[in-house]
């Protein structure tokens, strides 16, 4: 048996749909969305319109969702508009890092603590890492610790915590062959080490462990250079998936809906155990040039046709390749409640 306790379980259950799965929207996004604003008309990315955009989204799309991830700068107003039934994930940490300092730090908003997340009506904590597992010691033992600590801090409020690490590398850039090559091996490595139970987390939001754009025979792939076959593909998904002694969602790194539902098919095909998605951009990115040019009628319009068809595309993937996120447990009868 496995013991988690009542607040961690209920508060997951809460962002799962009937059968278990994280089928979730991630509209967290705050500097990226803004420099995606401010690109299509300069001057337009202001907190009002940031928020606006995000209250519609909201409002629509988790009709569709079992859960939204919101930021408290931007999205709390989100918050109140999503659709009853539908459960919270709320960032802690402050978006992007400080380029001057090495090893991408991460820093959480200073006016804010999970007990003020939890005060405003998360189901969930959720932080994003920088993480390079080749990085120097003292700065992925800051990094540890600093994880370690949002950990204490969700246990002793009896709230659940995700941890979205994203990978790089202090040379090659994300998008590289050369990253695409490493990527496998960082991926796996780093859901190695915060699988560890002294991090307090339940689940994680993890990367696909390859570049699809340098994986031949994707939708992705456009010729030149390739990283990975298909079998050595299924080999990394499958190497990521067994160095997770936590359930796991994917997220969806910016990729095309189509492209993101292929890659999860792909990571069925590898048998992968993975619980759902928090998927962002793939579902919405479509809809920040029909704001900015139309406004929020504009807006809405979008997003009940193709935001709406591409949440229930991705719905009907999940469905046939996801697994409940108490799967890696041994099921519910495997879960003791405690508390």
């Amino acid at each position: 048996m496995v013991q988690i306790s009542r607040g961690k379980f209920e508060n997951i259950q809460a962002c799962a749909n009937e059968q278990g799965i994280i089928a979730a929207v991630a509209m967290d996004q705050r500097s990226s969305l803004k420099k995606s604003i401010e690109k299509l008309a300069e001057g337009r990315g202001t907190p009002e319109v940031i928020a606006a955009f995000k209250r519609k989204v909201a409002q629509i799309l988790t009709r569709y969702a079992s859960a939204i991830l919101l930021d408290p700068e931007y999205g709390l107003s989100a918050l109140r508009e999503r659709a009853q039934g539908s459960g919270a994930l709320i960032s802690y940490e402050e978006s992007g890092y400080d380029p001057n300092v090495a090893g991408r730090l991460p820093s959480l908003l200073p006016h804010w603590s999970a007990r003020r997340l939890v005060e405003v009506g998360t189901n969930v904590v959720k932080v994003l890492l920088y993480y390079n597992p080749a990085d120097q010691g003292q700065i992925n033992d800051t990094k540890q610790a600093f994880i370690e600590r949002v950990g204490d801090e969700c246990r002793a409020l009896d709230i659940p915590f995700f941890l979205e690490p994203l990978v790089y590398d202090n040379v090659y850039q994300e998008q590289s062959l050369d990253f695409a090559r490493l990527k496998p091996v960082y991926v796996r490595q780093t859901i190695e080490e915060f699988s560890k139970p002294r991090y307090g987390i339940d689940m994680l939001k993890v990367e696909v462990p390859v570049n699809v754009a340098y994986l031949s025979g994707s939708r992705a792939y456009k010729g030149g250079d390739i990283a990975y076959d298909q079998h050595a593909a299924i080999e990394h998904f499958q190497a990521a998936a067994q160095a997770s002694t936590l359930p796991f969602i994917y997220l969806s790194g910016g990729v095309d809906d189509v492209v993101f539902r292929e890659t999860l098919e792909f990571a069925a095909e590898a048998n992968v155990p993975f619980s759902g998605v928090l998927c962002g951009r793939a579902t919405w990115k479509g809809a920040v040039p029909v704001y900015v040019q139309g406004g929020e009628a504009a807006l809405e319009e979008w997003l009940l046709d193709q935001g709406v068809k591409n949440v229930q595309a991705l719905n009907k993937t999940l469905s046939a390749c996801a697994r409940p996120w108490y799967t890696i447990y041994g099921g519910l009868d495997a879960i003791e409640i405690v508390g």
